[in-house]
Parts: structure tokens; C-alpha cells; sequence
């Protein structure tokens, strides 16, 4: 992963493996991170929440991330409601 880490992402990077890209370097891809990850994820759920949900709770709102990046993270898995269900 990048080295560089900086602002917000300093405490996030001790707890979560976390990579960066150096745009003042040059840097828009380092193997397989890019920017283009976050901001996808971030777009499709700003998507789902406007089109799905009326209201969301603050409380609530790191479930609803967690499940929008598990569909995300499995978007081509064909039996991904099976995955879901797994283990219950």
C-alpha cells in the first residue's frame, strides 16, 4: 500500500488497511488503489438512499453503508443473497 496517509485518514489507516495515491506526485493508480474505488462506492449509495429510502437515521447510518459496501464488494457474486443468509 501507499505510504502516504494524510488529514482524516491518519487515524483510519491504524485500524483499517488503508492505501493512498500521491496526486502532487503524479500517482492516480498504485496496483489496485485508486480513487475511483471510494468514490463509486460513495455514489451508488447516495444513489440507493435518495431512490430506496424516504428517511435514514444517523443512528442506523453504519448499517446502511455496510450494506450497500457488501453489495458493492460482491457485485458479481451470482448467489449473493446466499452469501447473505450464510451461517444464520
Amino acid at each position: 500500500m501507499a505510504a502516504v496517509q494524510e488529514g482524516g485518514y491518519n487515524r483510519v489507516g491504524k485500524e483499517y488497511p488503508y492505501g493512498a495515491v500521491d496526486h502532487a506526485r503524479g500517482q492516480y493508480v498504485v496496483g489496485a488503489i485508486h480513487t475511483q474505488t471510494i468514490e463509486d462506492l460513495w455514489s451508488i449509495f447516495k444513489r440507493g438512499i435518495v431512490g430506496s429510502f424516504d428517511n435514514i437515521s444517523c443512528k442506523y447510518m453504519h448499517l446502511y453503508v455496510a450494506g450497500f459496501q457488501f453489495r458493492y464488494i460482491d457485485r458479481q457474486n451470482p448467489d449473493i443473497f446466499g452469501e447473505a443468509i450464510k451461517g444464520w
